[in-house]
């Protein structure tokens, strides 16, 4: 489990802010996969107003939320259902909790002060993209609604009240995983595509790697597409009788639990059907797997030379 600390600072105008800045994420990232600690700081009121409550509306994705006790402050908390369920720590299952916290007390505009909540973010959020927290500031005399979220390329500089964003960064696992040439999709994880090149007249092609199941139920790979062609193939080399055969897997490929399962020539393969043009050495082939559970997933395979019986240089590209 990895912890993040998350500073959400909102400032209008104290002495050591600029006067026209707005609530926003200090430093630091989320980390998918692991628990963090949000501390929402509030330097301000609304004016010279003291602040009387906090609302904070948590974002789908953010679960097993759970606010902070503090002295002087009574704090409530709304619950509801997610949109989906999420896997939790030690293969628990999360399909509600709390969607919404409210600290009421009284925060005078001379001083400053921290409310904090901890929470757990699913391996299955995309890491490096947004997610926003709207914050509503009630004081004695009016209120700062922090709730603005921009629009697809809109900087949210330009917004008169944003509300802050975290932004969720790759677990260290998974991030040494794409520097290796792999990918998690749901349980499995994804090494070294490859294929190679072929003749002027080939019109289908092998494609290689290697599938490993972390998860505790089975998978399986059924197929997929790629550009340049028509559809991708599950198929199996054999040698019965001292004859070579080959048929495809019509009902897919089973990846078992804890099992590593490695498509190389002479075994399990993958087909690229159908080819439009050649395949050359040092291209790339984009290509999406299909899973019956884990879904699609982009490749990129390295077209090695013709011939080749394993991949160069470390292997393809998930992506």
């Amino acid at each position: 489990m990895i912890n993040c600390s998350l500073l959400l600072i909102a400032a209008l105008g104290t002495a050591a802010m600029p006067a026209s800045a707005h609530v926003f994420v200090q430093s630091g990232t989320a980390t998918v996969g692991g628990s963090y600690r949000a501390v929402l700081a509030v330097p301000h009121g609304c004016g010279a107003s003291p602040t009387t409550k906090i609302t904070v509306q948590i974002p789908e994705g953010m679960i097993a939320v759970k606010p902070m006790p503090k002295a002087g402050w009574l704090i409530e908390t709304k619950k509801g259902p997610y949109a989906q369920t999420y896997d939790f720590m030690h293969g628990m299952k999360a399909s509600e909790g709390i969607k919404q916290i409210t600290w009421t007390g009284k925060l005078d505009n001379d001083f400053y002060d921290e409310f904090v909540f901890s929470a757990y973010l699913p391996a299955s959020l995309k890491a490096d993209a947004p997610l926003y927290l709207p914050t509503l500031q009630t004081c004695e005399d009016g209120s700062e609604d922090w709730a603005q979220i921009p629009a697809a390329g809109q900087d949210s500089h330009s917004l008169k009240s944003p509300a802050p964003a975290v932004r969720l960064a790759a677990s260290s696992k998974d991030a040494m995983a794409q520097m290796a040439g792999m990918v998690h999709a749901g349980d499995l994880m994804i090494a070294t595509p490859w294929t190679r090149a072929t003749p002027p007249a080939a019109k289908v092609a092998g494609g290689y790697l290697t599938i490993t199941n972390n998860g505790k139920s089975s998978d399986k790979l059924l197929g997929g597409s790629f550009t340049g062609g028509s559809r991708i193939e599950v198929h199996e080399m054999s040698v019965t009788d001292g004859v070579m055969r080959m048929r495809p897997l019509n009902d897919g490929l089973e990846i078992k639990p804890g099992a590593t399962v490695k498509l190389e020539p002479g075994g399990y393969h993958l087909m690229l059907m159908d080819l439009k043009k050649p395949l050359t050495k040092g291209d790339k082939v984009k290509a999406q797997l299909q899973f019956e559970k884990a879904g699609k997933v982009d490749i990129d395979l390295d077209v090695n030379a013709v011939g080749a019986s394993a991949p160069a240089g470390g292997g393809g590209h998930v992506h």
